[in-house]
């Protein structure tokens, strides 16, 4: 008896995905409906990244508020809050699109700590290019950039989301691409200065992105860009091998 090839089911959406992209959008609720806008600011000033938080001199000295914590957790909590419903929207979609095959990959932990870790990429980033700077950095973008990176390694590999068998479910636990092959692989380096094209010109103002009224942290996007590249290994699980499927027994009824 022949069964067909099992298929992949519509929505499927890993839960710390889908849970991640809740959490933003609670967030953002509670600024556009709930917060006043001190309130809103001052959520921001302690929450956002702010590079002249890092500039211990007397002119700036207690300009931002948070303290020595706000030092730190700005790292991260940046990620977590968006300029308006669009840029949540977008920042959304490629969670969506990236974030769920390094999830199904990686599990919750390990993606909540490599996500973070790009995050603070991005952030470190943004702070050597933005010294000094008041303005303040937000949204997921550079840990998105980093989950980008990081699906790159081996959604292509044989087997994987974008090179299967028609109706086969894609593996996402097929051994991922080395990084000294991904640099010279043609779709990789494609993809990658394609996505490095459109950063620039977003830097250069000739591509500003719809919905926001600010200019976009592309030095961030980058920073955790690289850091999901050069740092997916130290995430990836070992790679086990799938057991043999067992043959089907002779007198199995059809």
């Amino acid at each position: 008896m022949s069964f067909p090839p099992r298929r992949e089911r519509m929505f499927n959406v890993p839960g710390v995905i889908l849970a991640l992209i809740l959490i933003f959008a609670a967030i953002h609720a509670l600024r556009d409906f709930i917060f006043s806008e001190q309130t809103d600011l001052e959520f921001l000033l302690r929450f956002a990244f702010i590079p002249a938080r890092y500039e211990k001199t007397l002119l700036l000295a207690g300009t931002v508020p948070g303290g020595l914590g706000a030092d730190f957790w700005t790292f991260i909590t940046y990620a977590f809050i968006h300029g308006d419903w669009v840029h949540l929207g977008v920042n959304a979609a490629w969670m969506l699109a990236f974030g769920s095959p390094l999830a199904r990959r990686f599990g919750v932990w390990r993606t909540l700590a490599f996500l973070a870790v790009t995050a603070i990429a991005g952030a470190a980033v943004h702070l050597v290019t933005h010294a000094g700077e008041l303005v303040p950095m937000i949204g997921a973008s550079a840990a998105i950039s980093g989950a980008m990176a990081a699906a790159m390694r081996f959604v292509f590999q044989p087997g994987g989301p974008l090179k299967r068998p028609p109706g086969q479910i894609p593996n996402y636990h097929a051994p991922a691409i080395s990084l000294r092959a991904a640099l010279v692989d043609a779709r990789i380096l494609i993809f990658l200065a394609v996505w490095l094209g459109v950063n620039l010109l977003f830097g250069l103002g000739a591509a500003p992105l719809i919905g926001e009224n600010q200019s976009v942290a592309w030095q961030a996007h980058i920073g955790g860009f690289f850091a999901g590249l050069f740092l997916f290994g130290l995430f990836d699980p070992p790679y086990e091998p799938p057991p043999a499927e067992a043959a089907p027994a002779e007198n199995m009824a059809a």
